[in-house]
């Protein structure tokens, strides 16, 4: 990964971070327990972003590769598509986490979000 690359991710990273602390902001959370969340919010950053990318690349390539075991080839599903699943379940895990911690009406307008994220790499994966 080139430094341009690297710093492009910061880049989405921080801006996402952005985004999920201002909605604890704007919603007069004590700022004590934002502090707390600020693990959380980085971490669910991070995942989004890597998330995004493994999504993209899952639709360049697939999720399948072609394997030989002497003279027969199967079909098994690629690593990276078992670490998209991985970040997905510990994403969702980790914005409920978040969401929980929301006023009820933002809660549910978070909870829309994040059910159309997931959505959307749904349909992309069976493209």
């Amino acid at each position: 990964m080139t430094i341009s690359e690297q710093l492009e991710k910061e880049k989405k990273i921080r801006a996402e971070k952005n985004r999920i602390t201002k909605i604890y902001k704007n919603n007069n959370l004590d700022k004590d327990i934002i502090k707390v969340l600020e693990g959380l919010v980085s971490d669910a950053a991070f995942m989004r972003v890597a998330i995004e990318e493994m999504k993209t690349e899952l639709i360049k390539k697939g999720l399948l590769e072609t394997f030989k075991n002497g003279s027969q080839e199967f079909m098994r599903e690629k690593p990276e598509s078992k670490l998209f699943l991985n970040f997905m379940k510990q994403y969702s895990n980790t914005m409920k986490q978040l969401i929980d911690l929301m006023p009820v009406q933002v809660k549910e307008e978070e909870q829309d979000q994040l059910l159309q994220f997931f959505q959307s790499g749904k349909e992309a994966i069976k493209k």
